[in-house]
């Protein structure tokens, strides 16, 4: 057979027709670059895939895992708030949860309304209200305005990440915001449909008493 000027198919036909010609040929290792025939090589390349499926899975059910937790702790922080009967005891109520239940260490509340006196119901400037307004959905990572970071108190300086979470509702608008020391634990990639939830949820809690 004329092997010049072959196509891939005519050699791959080549091949099927004469396949004592696969046992003679030998590939380089992966690894080693020792050689090996085809057949061992064909074993390696299927072990590689089953561990990298294997590798998947695991993955797969780690964030199964992780959701579940989430989940749970949600379905608690939203017991904890529809039982609460005041807005201390709503605001109380979500404090505790985002610190103890999902080790959130550091978390505080504006919301721009009047007659309260409560240190979440103190006035914020213009910027932090344009800044809330404008996000659709909740911003994640390693920046926060001097403003913000003065909410926290001496703790500020020492913030490395935070997420910003806009709260609204019927007669509502505000800011909710978690931080922590660690530059890692909000970071700009990471999912915020359950910060969404949240949100939502905490936007509801105090639409009940104002």
């Amino acid at each position: 057979m004329q092997m010049d000027n072959l196509t891939q198919d005519q050699i791959a036909q080549y091949l099927k027709d004469n396949p004592e010609l696969l046992s003679q040929i030998n590939l380089p290792h992966p690894y080693s670059g020792q050689a090996i025939s085809i057949g061992e090589r064909q074993v390696m390349l299927l072990r590689d895939r089953a561990r990298n499926l294997e590798n998947k899975l695991k993955e797969f059910i780690q964030f199964a895992e992780e959701n579940d937790s989430i989940g749970d702790k949600m379905h608690r922080l939203s017991l904890g708030l529809m039982r609460a009967r005041s807005l201390p005891a709503a605001l109380e109520s979500l404090y505790l949860s985002l610190t103890e239940q999902f080790a959130i260490p550091h978390v505080a509340l504006r919301v721009w309304s009047v007659g309260h006196e409560m240190v979440e119901f103190t006035p914020v400037s213009d910027d932090i209200r344009v800044l809330a307004a404008g996000l659709n959905q909740p911003q994640c990572g390693g920046d926060a305005p001097d403003e913000i970071c003065a909410w926290f108190g001496e703790n500020g300086a020492h913030l490395r990440s935070f997420a910003l979470t806009p709260l609204r509702d019927e007669g509502v608008e505000g800011l909710l915001v978690m931080a922590s020391e660690d530059a890692k634990r909000f970071y700009p990639e990471m999912g915020t449909l359950y910060l969404n939830w949240l949100g939502e949820l905490s936007s509801a809690a105090i639409a009940r008493f104002l």
